[in-house]
């Protein structure tokens, strides 16, 4: 995963998942304009393992991460943006500074399936456990990005055994995923939710606490 080599960036001309825009407006008499992007809407979902009583999560490199952190140490890269060639990174960062730990997650782009349909997809294909949609528990959908994209994310709560695992998931090579399934204990959750050596998504912290607020008290006591 963190073999990262051959460094380049460029200018994003077009993109299957991003498209730019400027919006003009006038707000309360004020003329404004307000550069945004749009994007798919996706799902993710909160993975409990009944069988080992823990979490289970992704990890995997994200590009945007890992440039931001290359920006931070590095701010020369960005400084010529509006030109054809950026410099070169002679002297890249670790690929860890890149790694997250995130909920299993996917866009919403198949018309022909429903969100529960794409979220129970998603569990398989990356996480490996089989799930129906009877399985499914929706939590709540809320805004990401909200000063970029604006797109809407629905959060789902799984429950699984052993029994229901099928594969080591890891997603689908072919679409360039990589990724690795990792356990966090439930004991163990709360510590790792707000432990910044280990960077996750904001998604992450939220359905943890949601967990422990809303499963947490029911589970049988040891």
């Amino acid at each position: 995963m963190e073999a990262i080599e051959e460094l380049a960036v460029q200018p994003c001309t077009s993109s299957l998942y991003l498209r730019p825009f400027r919006l003009s407006y006038r707000q309360n008499g004020t003329k404004k304009f307000w550069d945004f992007m749009r994007t798919h809407d996706s799902v993710s979902i909160l993975i409990f393992n009944t069988s080992r009583q823990c979490f289970v999560v992704v990890k995997q490199f994200r590009p945007a991460v890992y440039m931001c952190e290359v920006e931070r140490h590095h701010p020369q890269v960005f400084q010529n943006q509006d030109k054809e060639s950026f410099p070169s990174l002679e002297n890249p960062l670790p690929a860890v500074v890149g790694v997250t730990y995130e909920l299993c997650a996917g866009i919403v782009d198949k018309p022909g399936l429903s969100l529960e349909e794409i979220a129970c997809e998603e569990v398989l294909e990356e996480c490996g456990y089989r799930v129906s949609i009877a399985d499914l528990r929706r939590i709540t959908s809320y805004r990401s990005g909200v000063g970029v994209t604006g797109s809407r994310q629905t959060l789902f709560y799984a429950e699984v055994n052993d029994q229901m695992r099928t594969s080591g998931g890891g997603g689908q090579p072919e679409e360039g995923e990589l990724i690795e399934v990792v356990e966090i204990p439930l004991e163990e959750s709360m510590k790792f939710a707000y432990d910044e050596t280990f960077p996750k998504t904001m998604g992450v912290i939220f359905s943890f606490m949601w967990f422990h607020n809303n499963i947490a008290p029911k589970l049988p006591k040891k």
